[in-house]
């Protein structure tokens, strides 16, 4: 497969039939009872039954490192496992780190999530030059990235949908930063290693954020437990069916009825065959 991220997610979600990723945020407690007390061994199990369940039906995962950095050296030990079993399987592995600096700074962070998760999470909110660093590292690894646009939580609102002197909302002048910025670093898809964070539970406004950034994926938080539905994703993808990564935690990585289910992950990979249906219908 060709190296640029983007050429390679298509190639993965055609593979397996749906455009969507499972965010992988052990929370411990809500893990099934028997994984036991002990936080490192009932997140590492946990984590290796998810990607047992999930590896038949999802192209990617995205594990939330403040789930493993939580618990210090020997969190992020599960996380690096994670990745790497992740990649035996055949996922692509997104960093979700949502990291940002400038300089030196986003250079470190960069070269530290990227030399081993396939695409990472970044804050534009210190604008082009902090991102920079980021675009640069992803660009010498064949990686992505997805920057902080429009998030789905429900106090973005209050900085996100301000209006600027020029009409534009706060959110709308991001996307053209991140347009500029990635602009030279598109592949054979015709889409830019940097792409954009938008929420399942925004709508309204990816339909505008689509306009403006037409060579970004969608990386689309918020589907499931958050509220998204599959009709409220359908603005994140543009005309030809491409372009979105939609992705759900809660509602499948926490599908099974109670914590003393037995069957939990095969509650887990049902759940996740249900989301590959769910997103492959909307796009027939």
């Amino acid at each position: 497969m060709t190296e640029h991220f983007a050429d390679r997610w298509f190639v993965a979600a055609e593979e397996k039939g749906a455009p969507v990723c499972v965010g992988i945020d052990p929370v411990l407690d809500r893990l099934p009872l028997s994984l036991g007390d002990d936080p490192i061994e009932a997140i590492d199990a946990y984590c290796r039954t998810v990607l047992e369940a999930v590896a038949e039906h999802v192209p990617a995962v995205k594990p939330q490192l403040a789930c493993f950095e939580r618990y210090g050296s020997a969190g992020y030990a599960i996380y690096e496992r994670v990745v790497r079993e992740a990649h035996a399987k055949g996922l692509l592995v997104i960093a979700d780190a949502k990291r940002g600096d400038i300089g030196t700074s986003s250079a470190h962070y960069a070269a530290g999530l990227l030399r081993d998760a396939d695409a990472l999470t970044i804050n534009t909110y210190l604008g082009a030059d902090g991102m920079q660093p980021f675009v640069d590292e992803a660009a010498a690894r064949g990686a992505g990235l997805f920057a902080l646009v429009r998030t789905s939580n429900p106090g973005g609102d209050a900085l996100q949908r301000l209006p600027l002197s020029d009409g534009r909302a706060v959110a709308d002048a991001v996307a053209d930063i991140v347009v500029e910025t990635g602009a030279a670093h598109a592949g054979e898809s015709g889409y830019s290693l940097l792409g954009a964070v938008v929420g399942a539970t925004q709508p309204q406004d990816a339909v505008s954020l689509r306009k403006r950034m037409p060579h970004q994926l969608f990386l689309v938080p918020g589907y499931g437990a958050q509220g998204g539905t599959a009709e409220d994703v359908r603005a994140c993808f543009n005309p030809d069916g491409r372009g979105a990564v939609i992705t759900a935690s809660r509602s499948v990585i926490y599908a099974y009825k109670d914590r003393d289910d037995p069957d939990w992950g095969d509650a887990i990979a049902a759940a996740a065959s249900q989301l590959n249906r769910e997103i492959a219908e909307i796009l027939r």
